[in-house]
């Protein structure tokens, strides 16, 4: 078997409807689209979610949520990924040339998750440090600032 031999079983699909096609067909003249009307014409009919000037339901319900724009480009770093930057200095450029973090980052926050390896001195405004994570930073010797 060899899958131009495949096909599904017999009456299993079924054909698509053509409509239009004369009399015979029984789809033809308005072809099951009724008299007149605005169903009726090409391209008729209304949006989805329309719902004849009623209010639509996606502006009747409550709004919620927020999409922060700083945290669009601030990465988070855990604390066991800090061990893969070359060298005991860690910046924004230093991070990325280690691909912990995307390019096109501006900022990034370390969260503690993980081991500290080893004394780190995080420099740099772009950035911070968690509670905890300055804590464990600091505790292996480390300093943040």
């Amino acid at each position: 078997m060899r899958l131009n031999d495949l096909s599904p079983a017999a009456g299993s699909k079924k054909g698509k409807r053509r409509v239009g096609r004369g009399p015979g067909s029984g789809w033809g003249k308005t072809a099951a689209r009724g008299q007149k009307g605005q169903k009726s014409r090409t391209g008729g009919g209304v949006r989805p979610g329309f719902e004849g000037g009623q209010l639509p339901l996606q502006m009747r319900i409550p709004k919620f949520g927020f999409r922060s724009r700083i945290g669009a480009v601030t990465a988070e770093v855990r604390t066991s990924e800090l061990v893969q930057v070359e060298g005991d200095d860690i910046t924004l450029d230093s991070l990325k040339a280690a691909n912990v973090i995307r390019r096109d980052m501006k900022r990034a926050r370390i969260m503690l998750s993980g081991e500290v390896g080893r004394a780190f001195k995080i420099s740099g405004d772009d950035i911070k440090a968690t509670k905890g994570a300055q804590e464990a930073i600091e505790s292996a010797g480390g300093s943040i600032g």
